[in-house]
């Protein structure tokens, strides 16, 4: 397996291609292609999330790190035929760690496990990453289509809102709203994984008061939805349809 930096559209064309969310991360700074006898057959882009300086302080307050003392994984997408190989996984995640020790001087590599949409991170179990925690996330879904409609991708609809309730603005999706509009609000879990990439990391986290917690599985998963305001029940895992974006329409 070879890995190597692709150009941008590549990477876009390769995860809007096969990966279960289109939605693209905006703070991308590799976009990395993963090659067997020059065949594409895995992409990872790697940048930071939508506040990647108090991500990094939040974890490791006691230290002052920065945005360049990391990368965290924003997509991870592979040819349908490997994604339920643990096998290759592990040898993407040992290629992707090898060519940031080689190409950064970063002291963690940083992702998170999609819950909400089932996923606990078995990859990242299955190549030693470090369980760090997890915390409450909140998306939408549009009752009539099942799209899963993301926080940021929902300007339009806040706005909208904010008209619908005479304010000035709001930035969450209110109750009488979403009823109005036929939209759920959905409640999951995000897991966090990070790994050392030098001895000074490997100490770092050994001070980090959730170092060795045991690894989520399916039975951590939690789904709830909300029925009216501040109050959500529990429920199954939601069936979302990724294939729809009236609202999740992005430029790239």
């Amino acid at each position: 397996m070879i890995v190597k930096e692709i150009n941008k559209n590549t990477a876009i064309e390769f995860v809007r291609k096969y990966h279960y969310s289109k939605i693209m991360p905006r703070l991308t700074k590799f976009y990395l292609g993963f090659f067997e006898q020059e065949k594409l057959c895995g992409v990872i882009t790697l940048g930071w999330g939508t506040q990647p300086l108090q991500t990094i302080k939040k974890i490791f307050y006691k230290h002052n790190l920065t945005t360049n003392d990391y990368l965290e994984i924003g997509k991870m997408c592979f040819l349908p035929e490997y994604n339920n190989t643990s096998c290759f996984g592990s040898q993407v995640c040992s290629k992707l760690i090898k060519w940031i020790k080689n190409n950064t001087k970063c002291l963690f590599l940083y992702t998170l496990a999609d819950g909400i949409m089932g996923k606990c991170g078995y990859v990242y179990q299955a190549s030693s990453f470090k369980y760090i925690g997890s915390f409450k996330t909140s998306v939408y879904m549009d009752k009539k289509t099942g799209e899963k409609i993301h926080p940021r991708s929902a300007k339009q609809l806040c706005i909208e809102n904010a008209k619908y309730e005479n304010k000035k603005k709001v930035f969450w999706l209110t109750d009488n709203f979403c009823k109005y509009k036929g939209i759920d609000k959905i409640n999951g879990l995000m897991f966090r994984y990070i790994t050392p990439l030098n001895k000074k990391a490997k100490k770092i986290l050994e001070n980090y008061t959730e170092y060795n917690l045991p690894y989520p599985k399916d039975n951590d998963l939690i789904f709830e939805k909300r029925i009216e305001k501040g109050k959500f029940i529990k429920i199954k895992m939601p069936k979302f349809n990724m294939n729809i974006s009236n609202y999740n329409y992005q430029k790239y």
